[in-house]
Formats: C-alpha cells, structure tokens, sequence
C-alpha cells in the first residue's frame, strides 16, 4: 500500500470529514438531489451552456419500454439509469458487427433480449442507491480524444475534478483497464493519476492501492501526459458547481474526439482515492479556500491553479535551489528574550532594509536594540529612521538582520522584508504564499 507520513496522515480527508464538514450542509443536501438525477443534471447544464453528452432516447415505464423503437438509436451509445452512481447499471454499444447486433467494448455481442432486461431492471430500481424505481436514458458514447485513446483499454479515460468554492481543489485522471473491462472506476480496477493543478500534466499513478509508473501489463509509462483543453476541463468543471449550487463537489468529464470536454456527471459524495492519486492530503487544500470569495469560474480556476500548481513552485526551487516566496509570507520574529513570534509580512523588493512597525518593537522588546540611525528621503520629506539589530526566521530559514523602526500603523502589514534579506529567494508576484490572501 502507498506509505503515509505521518505527519499527513491527520489532513487526510475520511468518509466522515468528507459527510459531516462538506456534504452534509442544507443547501449541499438539496442540490445532491439534483446533482444524483443524471436527466435534472442535464438540462442545467445545458441551460447553462456547459456541454454534456447528447440525450438520445429515455425509457420511464414499462409502457413506454414496449412501445420503444430500437430502430431509431444510433449504432453506438450508452445506456445508463438515471439515478445511479459508481458506474452501476451501465452499458457501453460501441456498434454493430457484420450481422447487425450490437457489440460491446470486448467485442461481445448483446441481443435486444437483454437490453430489453437491464432496462427493466433499471426500471425496477435494482442500480438505485435506495432501490427505488429508476429511469433508463441513452446517451451519446463518447469517442477517446486521440491523445488518451493510447492510454485506455477498451473504455474511455475521463477526469475527475474536485471542486470547492469554485475552486479546482485537486484532479484525477481515471484510466480503464483490461481488468475494469473498459470502465474508468477505480474499485473495478481502473489507474487513478494524479494531475498537476496549474499545468494540467499527469504526475503519480495508483492501482489497487500502489503506486505504479507504466500500465500493468504494459511499458506505456503514465506521468507527464498533457491533458488536452485543461483550462476548458476545469472551467467547465467549477461552472457545473455553480449551475448545480453544489459547493463541494467531484465533477467527471471527458474529452470527446469530436465535440471536447463533456461533463459527465456530479458527485456530491466523491470518492476519497483522489488523494492517493496525488499523494496529497485534502484538509488543508479545503480549509485553504473554504473562506475565499470567488463570483466566477475563472477566478476560481485562477485561483486553483495559483494556490495548488505546487509542481512547477517545486521544480524552480529543485532547478535553481532556492525557495520561491509569494508576496505575504508569515515570517517569526524572535524578541529581545528569544521567543518566537509571527507576524504577516510583506515581500518588497522595491525596498532595500526590512521594516518593522515601532509597535511590534516595544511589544518585543527590540526597541532597545538600536544600533543606528539613517536618513530617508520620503514623500514626507527627509526622516532619520532608527536601525535595530533582528533575528528572524523566513520558510524555516534564520536570518541576522538590521531593520528599520517605522510607524506603520496605517498600513495594512506591520513588516516589510527588503531585497537586503531576501539573497537565496525567489519572489512570484502573481501568488501570495501558501494561500493567504
């Protein structure tokens, strides 16, 4: 199994987090029931512009299953239930043989008789979670975008998107194999890969619980697949949140060959194994944006990829062996006593002394270190400004430093960090550090 430090393992999100914290609040509970009916999903999406197979045919009585013309379906399509999940309850034509029939992913053939059967067990409720009667739809097959058919075996890849806030949280790739007989699900076998946020690149893969680097029974390696139209997947994955008024919520796509991405479905409950894909925890993403404020999907999706692209954040700091800031960063002053305190502290590198407001200098007791004074040319005119002698410590690294004493009461940060003490560092400006905003 995929070791867990530690460390992790108590921001790992569990079924119960997942149910009590987010998807167990009024307004999640309502727009479940929505989100659960594949045909009420539909039609808000389309309502709301976000493209969605095509809706063939629908079967809700028996009536209607005996007055139903077979004739007039497409030589491939998907048969589903209409408020299933997992993957339950569905077949996949992908057309006729020489004879006529139709046939499956394997080549099988599948005879109206048993067609006519799973649809009256679709009828009879057999694939509904609370057993209740359901309602059978055909939809448009998807054909593999030509850039993942390589990797899917017999059945389609799609992408799982988690979406909080708005906000693309952490993404899957879902691979079917021979042994899920062509379905994407990872309890039927399916490869969960992990996909990098910002770049949309596949990073680790999993299967049955352990990390692999090639498809089983192949040498077809797995990272570093570009997902084609990424920003339009997550785009159109946080705009479904949005129609559907789901706050938290796993969205499935896939990317058609003709027509692009397609959102598959919502789940309001999703599937936890995403963690294990990114070998990432997703308390601390979730907490990161629960309390942001986002009106629209591509802020949300800018958001995401700011917040959550840590790949490329960590590939310049391995490239050029320093650490890249954002423009806040929590940094911890030690008082005249050596005791730790954090402060936020902005990144300037217009400035070229760090400063610290004279406030937090007679609560630390640092004001009494003063070791020199300087004359600064300001809007106010020229101001001799006292230096004092600093410890501090930025991204677990101490420094030794001499700051400036200024009243920065009307300021929104009461420290400032100057070019002087940022030698070994990076500055992103289009991120502030770890989320804080």
């Amino acid at each position: 199994m995929i070791p867990i430090i530690p460390k992790q393992a108590a921001r790992v999100l569990g079924r119960n987090g997942r149910s009590l914290t987010y998807a167990n609040q009024e307004s999640t509970r309502s727009a479940a029931r929505i989100a659960n009916d594949k045909r009420a999903t539909k039609r808000l999406l389309q309502k709301a512009g976000i493209p969605t197979p095509r809706l063939h045919a629908a079967i809700a009585t028996r009536q209607e299953l005996r007055r139903f013309r077979w004739t007039k379906l497409p030589a491939s399509f998907v048969l589903k239930p209409r408020s299933a999940s997992g993957g339950s309850g569905i077949i996949v034509i992908f057309g006729r043989n020489k004879k006529g029939n139709w046939v499956k992913a394997d080549g099988s053939e599948i005879m109206l008789g048993e067609l006519k059967n799973h649809v009256l067990d679709i009828l009879d409720g057999n694939f509904s979670a609370a057993s209740l009667p359901d309602t059978a739809l055909f939809e448009q097959r998807v054909k593999n975008h030509p850039d993942l058919k390589a990797y899917s075996a017999r059945g389609v890849a799609d992408i799982r998107v988690l979406i909080y806030n708005t906000i693309p949280v952490m993404a899957m790739l879902r691979l079917p194999t021979e042994e899920s007989h062509g379905k994407a699900n990872l309890h039927a076998g399916g490869i969960g890969v992990g996909i990098d946020i910002a770049r949309g690149l596949t990073t680790t893969a999993v299967h049955r619980g352990r990390i692999i680097d090639t498809i089983p029974g192949t040498r077809v390696k797995i990272a570093g697949i570009a997902i084609p139209e990424w920003n339009t997947i997550l785009l159109n994955a946080a705009r479904t949140t949005q129609a559907l008024s789901l706050p938290f919520a796993g969205i499935d796509l896939a990317l058609d060959r003709d027509d692009g991405p397609l959102v598959l479905e919502a789940n309001a409950r999703p599937g936890l194994e995403i963690q294990l894909a990114n070998l990432a925890p997703l308390k601390d993403r979730l907490e990161r944006v629960r309390d942001l404020t986002v009106k629209t999907a591509e802020r949300g999706v800018k958001l995401g990829k700011s917040l959550f692209g840590a790949d490329i954040e960590q590939e310049i700091e391995e490239t050029s062996g320093k650490t890249v800031l954002g423009l806040i960063e929590p940094v911890t002053i030690f008082d005249a006593g050596g005791k730790p305190h954090t402060v936020m502290a902005k990144i300037d590198t217009g400035a070229w002394r760090t400063t610290l407001d004279e406030t937090l200098a007679q609560q630390f007791n640092l004001h009494n270190n003063i070791v020199d004074r300087q004359s600064v040319a300001g809007a106010l005119g020229t101001q001799q400004r006292p230096i004092i002698e600093l410890t501090l410590s930025i991204r677990d690294r101490n420094l030794k430093t001499r700051a400036f004493i200024v009243d920065r009461s009307h300021m929104k940060y009461n420290m400032i960090i100057g070019r002087r003490d940022l030698t070994g560092f990076l500055v992103d400006p289009g991120k502030n550090a770890r989320g804080i905003r």
